[in-house]
């Protein structure tokens, strides 16, 4: 074979065209695109005929489609893709044979690898410019206008959609074969690695590769690397090629992290992983911050490695803890994340070591530590961490506590998202609790007592009773040795032989030493000296008994003794061991060891309870917290809301019903997310009980939204209502429930009173979605419900009534039809019954008889044709039963005396429950009979005119018809006439309603008219009718009354005020004024000049009195009803209230008022000047409350300009030093942007002299300094530091005035805090219309030298005054101020004393001339800066 020229792989394809040196392979001709075709089917014929090595002579040709390949065909480029394609396979296949040939010369060698390099070229050249077009083109797919060029790429890229898979299987095989043969038997040059690897990277470089489509691509691409990591040394240079490409393309790094664990589990390249991290570790935090797409890469790749690889990043984390304290949140949340992972999958269970327990307890260190993270996705993506360790139960027991505090801090959070997710935590916490199903802290309180006190009485009977001192068997044988040797010296003394004839010793070695030791712990000490005598003479020279002899037989039985008693000697000759003694010894042992483990146990049990009791305790003091998060502007924190109170039910937490109550009102939210969330929570609740037998479930239902009615308010049950309407118009409520409902209403279902009558009220609810559910069974209503035995407790009257009310449907939905409004004839037998039920009860002492007689007025003159004629009916009979217990009394008064249960005037008496019931019923008839005219029969008389006026148009329609149009010009202004006809017809139907409630209701012929001398006797002689209860109804019939008829509201309203002013009793003030709101809605003029003792009400010294002023003057504020400028401060008191709902009503009232446009913008200067006032009454601290609530609706930056130059201006008005400071506080308040800093600059001299004091100095240093912390333009800045200098030179100079002036200066400073309070300008409570000009100047002083001025005669004072600074203020600055002069020469207005108003300069002698008007006065108009 001739030799063959090398060829050396290029870094650029264009260097293939010049001169690389001698021997090295050149490009000779670039084939023109003409030329290709016949080139390649030369290149094919070659093939088949020498093979790979073709390309050694065709290399030209291939190159040539690349150089051309953007213009060329593309049967051209997918023809030269198939043929490479076949060439590589074919010298992949021959490869090994070639190479396995130990004959193959140099020569061919080189032929090979030149082939071989040039078919990988060729073959990777095509890839790469595939690759290239099919990523451009899916960049054109999304242009619309580009629909060719669209089309022209599915078809070039069509082949290379379908062989690209091959095409890298292809190479992996290549790269798995031994090449080192072709290169000498050295290593692959790297440059042909590179060049396979490269086509992998660039194919990875594409954003469509992570679709799932290229599943299999992806695959390829993984073990194409990792056969070059494998097989070609490839890590260093894979290490640096994929940190690179991490860092400039994001959607890699969830690829990259399935190929890393792929290398390390099933190729073995775990090294490869800790390069990785430790690249990544390596890169400088400062530039992370800087770079974001860069770090978004590598935080994916580092998320996506721990959750594959846990253990292998975990033994690399020490790498990546540095940029834990990096300005990247992203790389931050990475390693937490990553953290997380190997806490859930490695370092999880209890049967961690010890070192690994170490690492869990320091990850979780860092956890807790980045709760409290700066950034607040941080500190969300920990809740998010610490939710799925608590979900997968990796989180130790020990660490509970901790962690479920730091969430329930996180609940104060700014942050809406790290809200949401600490209440995802808890919900995560209560669910995957190990401690109980119920998590009632009452509940666990007792048992965990119980169980304290148990292990407290343990513990008493396993310490000993009193601890002896340890003493050693040597000192104990000290202490005994003067009685042993006393004793054995009686051994010497002759003895009786009774005692020698007693004592033997025993027949063995072991068995003695056991009696004498015996006899030495009792103490005998002469007996058992006589033992040893004996035993050593019976045992001479065995141990222990071996002795001197008998020359000191007494030192000897001494040392028998000792060692016997110290039991250092035992006997040598025994055969078998003294078990006994040892087996009493593990006896005692496990009598010992036994009390000890019940004594773990114990402590265990009080742990896990104590554990318990806290996590409880913890749960509820959540509660508090996420209840008042139901009312967020964010919907996503109140849907959290709302489900965890959900999942907080299921675990029987007692303070969960409160939270689920109070979701209710939240049905009404104009937020679909929010309704629909209280709807799944009712519905989890109630709807889905967990029975099993669909009666159980229907009873369960039943009883549990039965449970909800103890006790609930009107608000309630109006929410639940609603819930329960919808439930029923989606046919969630299944039929088995109405008619257990019914069943228990009849009491064919055992149920008590009150689950009868709620019953009965679940039924009026349901039937607000289906009216037929009550209209087919009204009969059965009527005769049990108002039956006599039911009329025992007339609440459940009362709530047949409400149900009957149902029947009609939506009223709102009635007004718009054009049919009849649903009546019942006069005598239908519901009305009967309810004239009887209401006749009986009326001379029955029942608390429950006026909220029924109450409904049932209202359901006669609802649904009863005539209703004016039953009511009179039944009011006739109950006056006369009045009447006749009052003839009874009368009859009796001379035997029985005055009761103290009766009321007497003098003439006659009668029971306080009869008058009571009397007076009721003739307000609620009073009432509805109002109603009846002015809503039902002023729609019936709209309705019945409007059908006249369609007739008649239907007439005139037919009519013109018949004769032709005279032009259309008359048409339109006969359509005009005919709106003006219904507008005046309107009109007139009002005014005869109204000339009927205002001239024949009180007329002396109508009914109700004799009941009013007897209401206004009741209110005027509170004395002589002193029960509270009917002197509360008392003063609801009069407001009812009052209601009636301008007129008579006019002629009482001093008598109703006078009793809201006056009255003792709460109840009659709070009825008053509910009846007041009433009437300043019907007649706003008859009731606008006493808004002042409506607003005294919100001062009333009982709380429930504040709370209803406080409701109904937000109701007549809102609806404009009633002036706010004047005393709208009072309500801003209300948020300083002691009790907490009096606050969430001034809260809510605030509310309601920011959205109304700018309202609370525009009243908060007034709310300052009050409440500033030291005649207010109110406190530093709680204005400071006040104000913060009120300033957090000022949202606008405009808003808040315009206030910063307002107070500035207010300080000039200012007379103390209080006011000062609250001003100044004002505006720490506000949020100062660069224009409102420029206002500051501008206004400076309104405040500059107010510096000295130290508070006022301090808010502005504070104003500046959250200022200079916003992060502000260099120029703003300088005028913020020009600001701060000046603000400092105003207080140092005014503290250094005052220094001068406290060591004796003759001219004192001006104390404005301790001048009087001018007369004129005191404050009335509650003045109605408290303006800025309680800020005036003090009246002038004259000096005290000045005693000429004492002497002269009495003249006319010069009077000066200056103009409210805010009413003349122009855009420049300046003000204008009228100064009138009154006097009769020349004024020096600096020699009067009048004190000038602060912050002005001084004003200079103005000459008067006043002979142009004698002694007439003179306006002068003078312009001066502020």
């Amino acid at each position: 074979m001739a030799a063959v020229r090398e060829f050396c792989l290029p870094l650029a394809p264009a260097d293939l065209l010049q001169h690389g040196g001698p021997g090295r392979y050149v490009v000779r001709e670039v084939l023109s695109a003409r030329e290709l075709p016949p080139a390649l089917a030369a290149f094919r014929a070659a093939f088949r005929a020498q093979g790979a090595l073709a390309v050694l002579q065709h290399f030209d040709c291939v190159y040539s489609v690349l150089h051309h390949f953007g213009t060329v065909g593309t049967a051209v480029k997918e023809d030269a893709l198939e043929l490479m394609m076949h060439v590589v396979s074919h010298h992949s296949n021959d490869l090994p044979a070639i190479l396995s040939d130990s004959g193959l010369s140099h020569a061919d060698r080189a032929a090979h690898l030149n082939a071989l390099k040039m078919n990988c070229y060729l073959l990777t050249g095509l890839m790469d410019a595939f690759e290239m077009e099919t990523c451009n083109n899916s960049c054109l797919e999304a242009d619309p206008g580009r629909k060719s060029r669209k089309n022209h790429a599915k078809t070039s890229g069509s082949l290379w959609e379908e062989e690209r898979e091959p095409l890298l299987q292809l190479l992996t095989r290549l790269l798995q074969l031994d090449l080192r043969q072709l290169w000498g038997g050295l290593a692959v040059e790297e440059e042909f690695v590179s060049l396979m690897t490269g086509s992998c990277y660039r194919i990875l470089e594409n954003p469509s590769i992570g679709l799932q489509k290229y599943r299999v691509t992806r695959e390829a691409l993984t073990h194409l690397l990792a056969a070059a990591l494998v097989h070609r040394d490839h890590m260093f240079s894979a290490t640096l090629k994929i940190t690179q490409m991490l860092q400039h393309f994001e959607h890699v790094a969830p690829v990259f992290a399935q190929a890393v664990s792929l290398w390390a589990k099933e190729y073995g390249l775990k090294s490869l992983v800790g390069e990785l991290l430790r690249e990544i570790g390596q890169k400088c935090p400062q530039d992370l911050a800087r770079e974001a797409s860069g770090v978004k890469g590598y935080a994916t790749f580092i998320s996506e490695l721990a959750e594959q690889i846990p253990a292998l990043v975990l033994s690399n984390m020490s790498v990546l803890l540095p940029h834990l304290d990096g300005e990247s949140y992203t790389m931050r949340n990475a390693i937490l994340a990553a953290m997380a992972e190997v806490l859930v999958q490695v370092l999880s269970g209890d049967q961690l070591e010890e070192a690994a327990r170490g690492t869990r307890d320091k990850f979780l260190d860092m956890l807790q530590a980045h709760e409290c993270d700066v950034h607040s996705f941080v500190r969300s993506r920990v809740l998010q961490l610490f939710t799925r360790i608590v979900q997968s139960r990796a989180l130790p027991l020990t660490q509970f506590q901790s962690v479920l505090s730091l969430a329930v801090g996180r609940l104060n959070d700014k942050s809406v998202l790290v809200v949401k997710n600490a209440i995802q935590l808890l919900a995560a916490f209560l669910s995957n609790n190990p401690f109980s199903s119920k998590l009632s802290w009452t509940d666990l309180d007792g048992p965990l007592k119980k169980e304290v006190q148990k292990l407290k009485e343990m513990r008493d009977r396993c310490r000993p009773s009193a601890v002896a001192p340890v003493i050693l068997p040597e000192e104990e044988w000290e202490a005994m040795l003067p009685e042993v040797r006393a004793a054995t010296q009686q051994l010497f003394q002759p003895l009786e032989e009774e005692e020698e004839e007693v004592l033997e010793v025993e027949e063995t070695v072991e068995r003695t030493v056991e009696q004498i030791t015996r006899v030495l712990k009792k103490l005998n000490y002469k007996r058992a000296a006589r033992l040893t005598q004996k035993a050593l003479c019976r045992f001479q020279g065995k141990e222990p008994f071996i002795g001197p002899g008998e020359e000191n037989e007494e030192a000897t039985i001494l040392g028998v003794l000792k060692r016997l008693f110290i039991g250092s000697c035992p006997g040598e000759n025994s055969e078998d061991p003294p078990h006994d003694n040892s087996s009493d010894k593990i006896e005692e042992v496990v009598q010992e060891e036994q009390p000890q483990t019940e004594l773990v146990k114990q402590k265990m049990l009080v742990h896990y309870l104590q554990d318990a009791y806290n996590f409880s305790v913890k749960i509820t003091e959540a509660l508090n917290l996420i209840s008042r998060m139901m009312y967020e502007n964010s919907v996503s924190v109140v849907q959290e809301a709302i489900e965890f109170f959900v999942t907080v039910s299921q675990f029987g937490v007692p303070q969960a019903l409160l939270g689920i109550r109070r979701m209710l009102p939240l049905i009404w939210s104009k937020e679909p997310g929010t309704k629909e969330a209280v709807l799944n929570a009712y519905r989890q609740l109630y709807l889905s009980p967990s029975e099993d037998s669909e009666r159980a479930k229907t009873q369960a239902l039943v009883h549990s939204l039965s449970l909800i009615m103890v006790d609930a308010s009107l608000g309630t049950i109006q929410c639940l209502e609603e819930i329960i309407s919808e439930f029923m118009q989606k046919d969630e409520i299944k039929p088995a429930v109405i008619q257990l409902l019914w069943e228990r209403f009849m009491e064919k279902s055992p149920c008590s009173s009150l689950e009868r009558r709620a019953a009965v009220m679940l039924l009026g609810m349901m039937a607000r979605g289906n009216p037929e559910i009550i209209g087919s069974n009204l009969d059965i209503l009527v005769t049990m419900g108002l039956s006599e035995k039911a009329c025992e407790d007339y609440r459940l009257p009362q709530e047949v009534c409400n149900v009957i009310s149902k029947l009609p449907g939506n009223p709102k939905a009635a007004l718009e039809k054009s049919s009849a409004p649903f009546r019942l004839p006069q005598n239908h037998m519901l009305f009967g019954c309810l004239s009887e039920t209401v006749s009986k009860g009326f001379a029955q002492p029942s608390c429950h008889w006026i909220p029924f007689m109450e409904a049932a007025v209202t359901l006669i003159y609802q649904l009863a044709e005539g209703a004016e004629e039953i009511c009179a009916g039944i009011l006739h009979v109950c006056s006369q039963q009045a009447l006749e217990k009052l003839q009874e009394a009368d009859e009796q008064k001379a035997d029985a005396g005055d009761s103290p249960h009766r009321v007497s005037d003098g003439a006659g008496s009668l029971s306080t429950f009869l008058l009571l019931h009397l007076v009721a019923l003739v307000g609620q008839v009073a009432l509805q009979q109002v109603a009846f005219l002015e809503v039902s029969m002023s729609t019936e008389l709209r309705r019945r005119r409007l059908l006249k006026e369609e007739k008649t148009k239907k007439q005139s329609d037919t009519s013109a018809k018949k004769q032709r149009p005279q032009s259309t010009g008359n048409e339109t202004t006969m359509e005009e006439e005919l709106g003006l006809v219904g507008a005046t017809a309107d009109d007139t139907e009002a005014e005869l309603i109204r000339g009927i409630c205002e001239t024949e209701l009180l007329d002396e012929k109508h009914l109700l008219s004799a009941f009013v001398p007897l209401v206004l006797k009741i209110c005027n002689n509170p004395g002589l009718y002193s029960d509270p209860a009917l002197s509360a109804v008392a003063a609801h019939t009069l407001g009812k009354l009052c209601v009636i008829s301008s007129e008579f509201c006019d002629s009482h309203l001093r008598l109703l005020f006078t009793m809201m002013e006056k009255s003792t009793l709460p109840d009659v003030r709070s009825n008053l004024i509910i009846a007041a709101g009433d009437l300043a809605i019907r007649f706003p003029n008859q009731v606008e000049p006493w808004t002042s003792h409506l607003y005294a009400r919100l001062r009333d010294p009982c709380p429930s009195v504040r709370q209803t002023a406080g409701l109904v003057m937000t109701h007549l504020i809102l609806k404009d009803m009633v002036k706010v400028k004047g005393q709208v401060s009072e309500m801003a008191i209300l948020l300083i209230d002691p009790e907490e709902a009096i606050v969430g009503v001034a809260q809510n009232f605030f509310g309601e008022l920011a959205n109304k446009g700018n309202a609370v913008y525009n009243l908060l200067p007034d709310i300052i000047s009050h409440l500033s006032d030291h005649n207010s009454g109110i406190e530093e601290e709680s204005f400071h409350t006040i104000m913060r609530h009120l300033f957090s609706y000022i949202t606008k930056d405009k808003q808040a300009e315009s206030l910063v130059e307002k107070l500035c201006q207010r300080f000039r008005t200012a007379r103390t030093e209080r006011q000062y400071r609250d001003l100044s506080h004002c505006l720490t308040l506000l949020p100062v942007s660069e224009r409102g800093l420029h206002k500051l600059q501008d206004n400076y001299d309104c405040f500059a002299d107010k510096l000295q004091d130290p508070a006022v100095y301090s808010c502005f240093q504070t104003v500046l300094a959250r200022f200079h912390r916003a992060g502000v333009k260099p120029e703003t800045k300088a005028l913020a530091e020009e600001l701060e200098q000046k603000l400092s030179a105003s207080h140092n100079r005014g503290l250094d005035s005052t220094e001068m002036c406290q060591d004796g200066s003759q001219t004192p400073m001006p104390a404005p805090a301790k001048q009087k309070p001018i007369a004129s300008s005191r404050r009335q409570p509650l003045n109605p219309a408290n303006t800025d000009d309680d800020f005036v100047t003090p009246p002038p002083r004259t000096h005290r030298n000045h005693k000429s001025a004492q002497k002269r005669p009495p003249r006319k004072k010069t009077i000066i005054t200056f103009s409210s600074d805010e009413e003349n203020n122009s855009e420049d600055g300046k003000a204008l101020h009228t100064c009138a002069v009154r006097g009769g020469k020349t004024t020096d207005l600096t020699q009067q004393g009048c004190p000038l108003a602060m912050g002005f300069r001084s004003l200079w002698m103005l000459p008067v001339d006043f002979s142009a008007q004698g002694s007439g006065e003179l306006i002068i108009d003078t312009f001066y800066s502020l």
